[in-house]
């Protein structure tokens, strides 16, 4: 079972930071198909990582991944109708994502009796990257391939140590695509302002 969730999980995170970084190739509607895609291939994914994640106790990094279903379902609703959610909406994703990050680090604390392994700060890595990450990309700043970066090696660097092998190359593997996905952007940044 294990190995199935790796799978999964791993596969469409790949398939996630794949079409993102694709994306940054594209204009117009290609360009919100392929963020359709990146944002669907992450919901499709993420049931898999929370099991994973929670199985090791790994509570801060699954409360994000939990948390952070709202805010990909944001990106997704701004790709289908190209305008910004209503402030309600908007404030209300940043709330359940706050919540859950809160839940997930009083958890962590519980059960670890405080922040005491290299595990917990390597989750407190991926829920910077993923948070900043996911906000700056729903805003369309480039900047949050950065956010991502940091993310991806936190949680390679955590999934090594827990003997998650699969797992471990797809974040490496995903990380080329962000970085790729970031490089792309500041070309396009860059002839924009030439």
């Amino acid at each position: 079972m294990d190995i199935f969730l790796q799978l999964w999980g791993g596969c469409f995170y790949l398939a996630n930071k794949m079409f993102f970084s694709l994306s940054e190739t594209k204009i117009g509607e290609k360009k919100n198909q392929f963020k359709r895609l990146a944002w669907s291939a992450y919901l499709i994914g993420v049931p898999a990582w929370i099991v994973l994640l929670i199985e090791k106790n790994n509570w801060i990094a699954a409360s994000i991944e939990a948390g952070g279903i709202p805010a990909m379902l944001l990106g997704l609703y701004k790709t289908f109708h190209k305008t910004q959610a209503s402030p309600f909406i908007e404030s209300s994703v940043k709330y359940i994502t706050y919540f859950a990050i809160t839940f997930g680090v009083f958890i962590s604390v519980q059960h670890h009796g405080g922040i005491t392994s290299v595990s917990q700060l390597l989750e407190i890595g991926v829920t910077l990257g993923f948070l900043m990450g996911s906000y700056l990309m729903t805003q369309h700043n480039s900047t949050g391939y950065l956010f991502f970066m940091l993310m991806n090696l936190s949680m390679a660097t955590l999934m090594f140590l827990q003997d998650k092998d699969i797992l471990m190359v797809q974040q490496l593997l995903s990380l080329s695509f962000v970085i790729y996905g970031y490089l792309q952007s500041i070309k396009i940044q860059n002839n924009v302002a030439n």
